[in-house]
């Protein structure tokens, strides 16, 4: 489960989430020091490294940074709307800010991970509303409520550092895609359900994951005790939730994407293959070739 700091410096033996279970406020010190973080998670502190103090909630960002990463380039070397872009970048900023988060659990790197996850949610609901439009074209109304909302979040979340107000908002902006990702695939491309239950679904097993985390952290840190360090690997469901969120956040931007390749009337189409072995992105709006990592490929024609 995550610890609830409030004001800083955290007191020593307070847990403000009483329905979640209370685990010990501190495991051991390092690099970064004091943790200044409003959040830490079940993930023993600086059990791995010195310099991370929570390694596997650390290094199960990079599949939130490398492919999306290649993906904007990708679809910006194509010359595919900006919008495709940016929701690639965000899915990386996010994964930045994780990294850096979960690294020093510093006050600072908790807003660089929390605040680009809306603002990415924001982006995802500019491209999932905007995919019926005519090609290039800009809904600047729409821009400006979505920038007025990140920016009144964002100073809202700066003065009240409330961790459930951002999972509330964060939880609003992902029910805003997924009612509108059901109604195209019921109504409009019956043909992308596949794809767009997939996300749905890859998403949702990250979230029930989390919440294992949170519910059931004291017995998840009692049992890494008893099995060798690799087997308690496995058991890091917050680092999971990383992994699963990545890629359901990353078929969410393919899904808005070829919904837009759709409506354009551009050849196209995706097919979702299982193999060993990695390769990337979007080569063009005709002609599609990609990957996620090292166990999911998507081919696109």
């Amino acid at each position: 489960m995550y610890r609830y700091y409030g004001n800083l410096p955290p007191p020593p033996l307070r847990n403000y989430f009483t329905f979640f279970s209370i685990m010990a406020p501190y495991d051991r010190l390092g690099y970064w020091g004091r943790p200044t973080s409003t959040l830490d998670w079940c993930e023993e502190n600086y059990a791995v490294s010195f310099y991370i103090a929570e390694f596997w909630n650390t290094v199960s960002n990079l599949i939130m940074i490398v492919p999306p990463l290649y993906g904007a380039l990708q679809t910006f070397r194509d010359g595919i709307e900006i919008r495709f872009v940016l929701a690639f970048l965000g899915i990386a900023a996010v994964g930045v800010g994780s990294w850096c988060f979960h690294m020093t659990l510093q006050y600072e790197m908790q807003l660089l991970d929390e605040l680009p996850m809306i603002y990415s949610g924001c982006i995802f609901l500019y491209c999932v509303y905007e995919c019926f439009k005519q090609e290039k074209t800009v809904h600047f109304l729409l821009i400006t409520i979505l920038l007025g909302f990140s920016i009144s979040v964002t100073l809202v979340y700066l003065q009240w550092k409330e961790p459930v107000f951002h999972q509330v908002v964060y939880g609003m902006l992902v029910s805003c895609l997924v009612l509108r990702s059901l109604f195209i695939v019921s109504w409009v491309y019956p043909n992308l359900r596949r794809l767009a239950y997939t996300s749905l679904a890859v998403f949702l097993l990250g979230f029930a994951l989390w919440n294992i985390d949170n519910l059931f952290c004291s017995t998840l840190q009692s049992a890494r005790k008893r099995v060798p360090p690799l087997v308690g690997a496995m058991t890091q469901f917050h680092a999971l939730w990383h992994i699963l969120t990545g890629l359901g956040s990353y078929l969410h931007v393919l899904f808005s994407l070829q919904i837009r390749i759709t409506y354009l009337k551009h050849r196209s189409y995706v097919k979702l293959k299982v193999c060993a072995g990695h390769n990337m992105m979007p080569k063009s709006y005709s002609s599609v070739k990609g990957l996620f990592f090292t166990f999911v490929m998507f081919l696109f024609y």
